[in-house]
């Protein structure tokens, strides 16, 4: 059975070229044996009618939040609550900030303020439009809320320009709904921790010892995590990405301080070291900014281990995670070194990724990687953070299910 079978998708339909592939979104959703209500906004309407989205969806269209029949029902309250899943496909500029602002002056946008379901959106813009830091703000704004993001992609616009803005296909769209149906709650019950970010490791009240790292990978994890239904908490060094929603985020500078919120989230059922944590701290800190001048020589920089939170976490004992994933980003032999450290450290499985020159990774939104494990390694095409992230929640997942499945057999053969 179809994981979309009898699911309720409310369709929001807003202005834009792109309109037009909501009909084909519409259709492919139906034919996976979902239920499709549609709400067609003013500008929507200028691009389809509503007697096309109601002839393949087989169910009245909404677009007015003043008509009597509909608000007399208290419309807006309905459609959005009996809804499985709210999709906004195209989510114009003009309603993502409505969404960001809380703004309610049509039905979909009402609609949207009213609901108490999950909210996945596919938006689609002018490059320019898109890239504009108003809309840029606006999707921070979401992100944060906890709202699903599909695309939006790059090629060629109606408009004649080329760049990002173009919406998502409607078969990628309609396989993030049905991943959505598929993942939902497939970790509900167990703890997950996830390290995020660069640490800082202060040499005086000015300088640092530091990384890269964007936590874009990490707090991307952090997220799917949290849509399959596990209990996250996301130990961050400093990043400029906002806080997930529903999810306990913890703030810290230095590898020790991740060290000892890491310690004290346990115990966990997984643990992802996503975080770029320094090896090396100064010996000594200065408490005064170390000056330069021209007769004195440059200061020799002492250094120290600094704690090893992968190995530490990866340790055999009561409170080690059932399943702990470490990270290794190389600039050499990629496999050779992750295998490695996937020993080395203790770990059960080494997500890695090359971070040369060539390979733009830090701060980047795509990643290419290699999931490293006791069997082997299996390589991930590039693709976006956020699906890099989900592709690993689902392995996660079939990973604990199995671990699951083998815990209740052990204790059958006990009982028995």
């Amino acid at each position: 059975m179809s994981a979309l079978e009898n699911k309720n998708i409310l369709l929001i339909v807003s202005g834009g070229i792109a309109a037009y592939k909501s009909l084909d979104l519409v259709r492919l959703i139906r034919k996976q044996g979902g239920v499709v209500r549609c709400i067609l906004t003013s500008g929507g309407a200028r691009f389809i009618t509503p007697l096309s989205l109601s002839a393949l969806s087989a169910q009245p269209v909404y677009t007015d939040l003043w008509s009597l029949k509909d608000e007399t029902e208290m419309g807006h309250i309905r459609l959005s609550r009996e809804a499985d899943l709210v999709v906004i496909a195209p989510a114009s500029a003009s309603l993502m900030a409505k969404m960001a602002c809380g703004l309610a002056d049509d039905l979909a946008s009402t609609a949207l303020l009213a609901t108490d379901k999950p909210v996945m959106f596919a938006p689609a813009m002018n490059p320019m439009m898109w890239a504009n830091p108003a809309t840029q703000d606006n999707l921070r704004i979401l992100q944060k809320r906890g709202l699903i993001q599909i695309g939006p992609g790059t090629g060629d616009m109606a408009c004649g320009e080329t760049g990002e803005g173009r919406m998502a296909e409607p078969e990628d769209i309609c396989d993030s709904i049905i991943r959505f149906f598929e993942n939902r709650g497939r970790l509900t019950g167990l703890k997950a921790l996830v390290t995020s970010g660069p640490t800082f490791e202060p040499i005086d009240p000015v300088r640092f010892i530091g990384n890269r790292s964007s936590g874009k990978q990490g707090h991307a994890i952090a997220v799917a995590l949290r849509d399959f239904g596990a209990a996250v908490t996301l130990v961050t060094g400093p990043v400029a990405l906002p806080d997930p929603a529903g999810i306990k985020t913890i703030h810290v500078e230095t590898a020790a301080a991740m060290m000892a919120a890491c310690t004290s989230a346990m115990p966990a059922d997984i643990a992802v070291c996503a975080a770029a944590v320094s090896d090396w701290s100064a010996a000594h800190i200065s408490r005064t900014k170390i000056k330069k001048s021209a007769d004195r020589k440059p200061p020799v920089l002492a250094l120290q281990e600094n704690p090893d939170v992968l190995a530490t976490l990866s340790k055999k004992g009561k409170n080690r995670p059932l399943l702990v994933i470490g990270f290794a980003a190389e600039t050499g032999n990629l496999l050779a070194a992750a295998a490695e450290k996937r020993e080395r450290k203790g770990c059960n499985w080494i997500v890695a990724n090359h971070v040369d020159d060539e390979q733009k990774v830090f701060g980047a939104d795509q990643n290419h990687v290699f999931l490293i494990t006791a069997e082997g390694s299996e390589e991930w095409p590039p693709a976006p953070k956020t699906e890099i992230a989900r592709k690993l929640a689902q392995h996660i997942a079939e990973h604990m299910s199995h671990v699951q499945k083998r815990t209740r057999n052990n204790n059958r053969r006990t009982a028995a």
